[in-house]
């Protein structure tokens, strides 16, 4: 768009648009996903048993979970029972050298405990580790 101005010569408009709003959004945006995602990562409330010993998970692993609903989760997606052992051949290259954590939690029966412990177990699987708690100094329960 051009216009003439007072002293008779023809100048353009300034069409450019200017980002620096919306480069400020997109940082503020990325600031908010990188704090929520550790959030969103352990989002299965599990109140797991209490132990004298416990080992840090120090390397990501695959996750089993059983909530106090006895619903079953394979990382943070729910899955069927009897379709455990698939999905973990699925998402396993080498079942030899793969270790499986497996959270429930304390108020889950033991069958549903065995059912899933049975299901890693078809999958090839032997390297599996119960995710717990630690006690508190004194030998109590937290």
């Amino acid at each position: 768009m051009a216009f003439t101005s007072s002293n008779g010569r023809t100048q353009t408009a300034l069409a450019d648009i200017n980002i620096t709003p919306l480069v400020d959004v997109v940082l503020v945006l990325l600031i908010i996903f990188m704090v929520t995602a550790p959030v969103l990562q352990s989002g299965i409330e599990v109140s797991v048993p209490k132990t004298r010993t416990v080992k840090e998970i120090t390397e990501e692993r695959i996750v089993i979970t059983i909530n106090k609903d006895q619903r079953v989760f394979l990382g943070n997606d729910a899955v069927n029972i009897n379709q455990i052992a698939d999905n973990i051949r699925h998402r396993v290259r080498d079942p030899r050298n793969q270790f499986i954590f497996v959270r429930a939690d304390e108020n889950v029966p033991f069958g549903a405990f065995a059912t899933v412990m049975d299901a890693v177990k078809q999958s090839g699987i032997a390297n599996v580790s119960i995710v717990t708690q630690p006690l508190d100094q004194n030998g109590s329960k937290r």
